[in-house]
């Protein structure tokens, strides 16, 4: 899993139609101390996560585990929306 924020959606009227109904979002991870890394993400919504939320992320084999995604071909899919993170570094 990955800690990331939704920083933009994705509207495609051609895809796959197993993708039809799910909302794509572009998410860019972040680092431990909660500043955004270089990166980016497109991922399926699966909890109804909204703009500048810090989310929760899984890619690959794990995506196609989350609700409703069962046979869908996605490689990253939001699973939970974060409320608080503790981090103690050292």
């Amino acid at each position: 899993m990955q800690i990331a924020r939704i920083i933009g959606t994705i509207v495609a009227s051609q895809k796959d139609e197993r993708l039809t109904g799910k909302k794509l979002l572009i998410v860019r991870p972040l680092n431990l101390d909660g500043s955004d890394t270089n990166s980016y993400v497109v991922a399926v919504d699966t909890v109804g996560a909204g703009f500048h939320e810090r989310v929760l992320i899984v890619a690959g084999s794990s995506a196609r585990l989350a609700s409703g995604m069962k046979d869908v071909p996605v490689d990253a899919a939001i699973i939970g929306v974060i409320d608080t993170v503790d981090v103690e570094l050292d």
